[in-house]
Order: C-alpha cells, then sequence, then structure tokens
C-alpha cells in the first residue's frame, strides 16, 4: 500500500514539494516544505493526526530522491 503524502526530491533551489496520494494513484499539491517543522506544518493543515509523530513512518509518509529530512538543493 503506498503512503498517503509524499515528500518529492529537493528542487534545485531547496525545498521539496509536498503531496497527498487520493485513491493510491492521485496526488494533489499540499505545499513546499523546507524544514521538517514546515512539513509538519503542511500535514496538520492537510488534518493528519500526530503530524509531528509520524513523519518518519513509511505508512503515512513516502520519502522520495533523497534521504528522509534533507532540505537542501540537489
Amino acid at each position: 500500500m503506498s503512503a498517503p503524502m509524499v515528500v518529492h526530491r529537493p528542487s534545485p533551489r531547496g525545498g521539496r514539494q509536498v503531496t497527498v496520494r487520493l485513491h493510491d494513484r492521485d496526488e494533489v499539491l499540499l505545499g513546499t516544505a523546507y524544514s521538517d517543522h514546515s512539513l509538519v506544518v503542511l500535514r496538520e493543515a492537510a488534518g493528519f493526526d500526530d503530524p509531528d509523530r509520524i513523519i518518519d513512518d513509511p505508512k503515512c509518509v513516502e520519502w522520495r530522491g533523497v534521504d528522509a529530512h534533507r532540505w537542501d538543493a540537489v
């Protein structure tokens, strides 16, 4: 089963787009996160429970492209 939230690879200017997967196929853009804190804020705004406690849970967040918690430009 796919994670409901996807943190994409960092952009050339830094930050990572964050999307939510709906119905296991459609992704809706929530915004761009520049740190763990901004990711938690996006998750909280989207209505996820315990947004700060589950960013390392692969059932809840899929990190793409580079290691989790890496926000610098590629």
